[in-house]
């Protein structure tokens, strides 16, 4: 590697040399100091080059969180290869696609999802090899058979700019789209968490949030680069959530709404002792949850900007120094706001959210077209709006037309797809799909239907109808069916109105 770079793989063995005997992983009884996450990641790496993986190709996973995933995470930073996690809460279709897209070249999966891949391997000719990560005796290989090695092979040159990572963001246009994320930008973003939130070796992270989501990897590795110890769940599971808050003296994690609330439910009769959480990463909980949090644990709430394009958050704050607001533009992250002829806006004018810096992504996965709309001019647009006020906070307000999202319990939804599939109904002649205000998702999606002429359907069957389609996520929690849908001069659907007019439960 080059005199000036720094991976991935180099943060994990400076941990072994400084934190040896120290605890980094912790899932149910199994725990893995820093000396032995390196020697699991070194053979894993070794078992990986012998069944022909080399720098560039892909590694796609199909699982819940686990020590197993985390293995991979470093092996593929030692070997140069590139992870490609995948929602395990997609539908089939939605996961064939990300495959064939980023084409992988080996892949994991849990025994949960088997039944899911098994169909898609007849047109998966370039998956080399498939393995279980939980040691289930199925048709795959066993995961452990690559680390029975000595952990040492022939090193690779793995750059700082090199990628590492592609996460599948929200479908646009009805399709997906990869984002590639190098070390570099890992790094950076993880670097950043690290210093807002004062990350040191003592701290210990429950990781809760899914590996396939930025929000759970990147709050993971920033725990990694500190030193510290990662405390793995499968899934959010809140009796085991308190259960390790308490014995293992958790004192951060990250969560989607409603996490938090749900904790802090389960904790009010005073069996768990929460005293030593300092710090919750989330969305805006409603404030009545923040409030309580203070209240029962003395942690801080923070929030902040960010998405998968940007690596990390790019601008962090409490909740209580400026309520509402997404924080103040993090070290290292040039923030401007512009208007739609790219001018720079003044302190309070309202725009799109541009960003530039080392946290900014490579680009989307074989989307060239996609890559120069969204670098123009020297700047990521995010395709997100909002404003500064005069004390150099970002606020938040929405969406650019090219990018309506619906943010429903962390997870992204482009409206198009949603209305994508409501449109093949026999029965639906139009439709627009908005986010509404939801207490315990944040945003729910809500679907104004016009039915064709003597059409004769009702709301639980088109829900039913798009569940069967899409993830379950991504269904209409609500369906109000109406005569016409509000134009726009020149004959388009005019969201903004059916924002005013419906966006409310």
């Amino acid at each position: 590697m080059g005199l000036r770079d720094y991976n991935i793989y180099n943060i994990i063995k400076r941990n072994a040399r400084l934190y040896n005997n120290k605890i980094a992983l912790i899932s149910g009884d199994r725990r893995i100091n820093h000396q032995r996450f390196l020697e699991k990641v070194n053979k894993l790496a070794c078992g990986l080059q012998s069944v022909g993986l080399r720098k560039g190709d892909r590694i796609g996973i199909l699982a819940q969180n686990s020590l197993e995933f985390i293995y991979l995470l470093g092996a593929a930073a030692k070997v140069g290869a590139i992870i490609l996690p995948i929602n395990w809460r997609l539908n089939p279709e939605e996961v064939a696609y990300i495959i064939s897209d980023a084409a992988p070249k080996v892949f994991f999966v849990e025994s949960e999802f088997q039944g899911m891949i098994m169909p898609m391997i007849s047109k998966c000719d370039f998956i080399e090899k498939y393995y279980f990560l939980d040691n289930d005796k199925g048709v795959f290989t066993d995961f452990n058979i690559l680390m029975q090695n000595d952990g040492i092979c022939p090193p690779i040159d793995v750059y700082s700019d090199d990628s590492y990572l592609i996460i599948y963001t929200a479908a646009v246009q009805g399709r997906p789209r990869g984002a590639v994320l190098t070390h570099q930008n890992l790094i950076a973003g993880s670097s950043l968490q690290m210093y807002y939130w004062g990350l040191t070796k003592e701290d210990v992270c429950l990781i809760m949030l899914p590996l396939f989501h930025l929000a759970g990897l990147g709050m993971a590795l920033s725990i990694v680069q500190a030193g510290g110890s990662n405390i793995i769940l499968p899934k959010f599971d809140i009796d085991v959530a308190l259960e390790h808050l308490q014995k293992d003296k958790v004192t951060i994690f990250g969560e989607f709404p409603p996490m938090l609330k749900t904790l802090l439910d389960k904790a009010e009769d005073g069996k768990y002792d929460l005293s030593n959480l300092k710090i919750v990463v989330g969305l805006v909980d409603p404030p009545e949850t923040i409030k309580k949090l203070k209240e029962m644990t003395g942690a801080t709430f923070w929030v902040g900007y960010g998405q998968t394009e940007t690596s990390s958050m790019i601008s962090f704050a409490p909740y209580h120094e400026r309520p509402g607001s997404a924080g103040i533009p993090g070290y290292m992250v040039e923030v401007e706001i512009i208007d739609d002829y790219g001018n720079i806006m003044e302190t309070g004018g309202a725009g799109e959210i541009v960003v530039r810096g080392p946290i900014v992504f490579k680009g989307y996965w074989n989307l060239e077209k996609d890559n120069e709309y969204t670098f123009r001019n020297g700047w990521h647009h995010t395709g997100d709006k909002g404003y500064f006020d005069s004390d150099g906070y970002l606020w938040y307000t929405g969406r650019t037309p090219a990018k309506e999202l619906i943010k429903t319990g962390g997870e992204n939804v482009y409206p198009v797809e949603v209305e994508k599939v409501i449109l093949e109904h026999p029965l639906i002649k139009e439709v627009a799909v908005v986010g509404v205000p939801d207490l315990q998702w944040c945003e729910a999606i809500k679907a104004v239907c016009v039915l064709k002429t003597g059409g004769s359907l009702n709301e639980s069957e088109l829900i039913e109808f798009v569940q069967g389609r899409i993830a379950r996520f991504k269904k209409p929690k609500y369906v109000v069916f109406v005569s016409s849908l509000p134009k726009t001069e020149d004959g388009c659907i005019d969201r903004e109105k059916i924002k005013v007019d419906y966006g409310k439960v």
